[in-house]
């Protein structure tokens, strides 16, 4: 089976600055990368750029097929969901279960079939209860939820994750961090949140000066023990 995602010499430059510098990345079917940085490094930039959302140069493979023009990219972005970092950006339908619908209808399934996919994430995310609220309406941590629940009732392969802890409390937390933990896919979480993303991660790696740089997972003792990620030794 070929790697969801397959990136070779990337760059992508903004406002005259590069962002990306000959990025490459290899992402297995059931892999879990965490990608940390510093503000601007080129986070949120990296993740357009795998679905064609960003401009850039270099290579870009999606489950094997090469991404050159807007009808490759099309072609790959129903299995791919990209939770954004603000979820207002996701959410524009009335009420939540009509949200969540949308995915699933734009894949061309049936009414009945897509509201049997958007309650069964619904409920899988312990937010049922809100499908009929206002979707503007919710706390931010719901907003989380119902905006993953519309990436998983479409059943993506990979899951872009752009601060996904954005504006979460604990209870919220706690049932995000359970649905990705079994989430059978692919992820890539870029936060800022480390102890988060390094707890769901089986791989991490550093964002700095536009490339990717290996990082080690692994606890530090303090009065409790707890995920960090650090650069690798060279």
């Amino acid at each position: 089976m070929a790697d969801p995602v397959q990136l070779d010499d990337l760059h992508v430059t903004r406002d005259g600055a590069p962002v990306l510098r000959g990025l490459s990345l290899s992402l297995g079917p059931a892999e879990r990368l965490a990608i940390v940085g510093s503000n601007g490094a080129g986070k949120t930039t990296l993740l357009r750029a795998i679905v064609g959302l960003q401009a850039a140069t270099g290579t870009v493979q999606l489950f094997g097929q090469r991404c050159a023009a807007e009808a490759d990219f099309a072609a790959a972005r129903p299995h791919i969901g990209f939770l954004f970092q603000d979820s207002d950006d996701q959410l524009f339908c009335p009420t939540v279960l009509e949200d969540v619908c949308f995915g699933p209808r734009n894949l061309g399934r049936t009414p009945a079939q897509a509201e049997a996919a958007a309650t069964r994430a619904l409920a899988g995310l312990g937010v049922a209860h809100l499908a009929d609220r206002v979707a503007h309406r919710l706390s931010g941590g719901e907003k989380r939820l119902v905006c993953l629940a519309g990436l998983l009732a479409m059943d993506p392969a990979v899951l872009l994750l752009d601060e996904p802890t954005n504006g979460v409390d604990a209870a919220n937390g706690a049932r995000l961090h359970a649905a990705l933990a079994a989430f059978p896919g692919a992820l890539i979480l870029v936060s800022h949140d480390a102890a988060f993303v390094a707890s769901l991660a089986s791989r991490a790696a550093l964002l700095e000066a536009g490339r990717l740089v290996p990082a080690e997972i692994h606890d530090h003792p303090h009065t409790h023990a707890h995920p960090h990620l650090h650069k690798a030794a060279p």
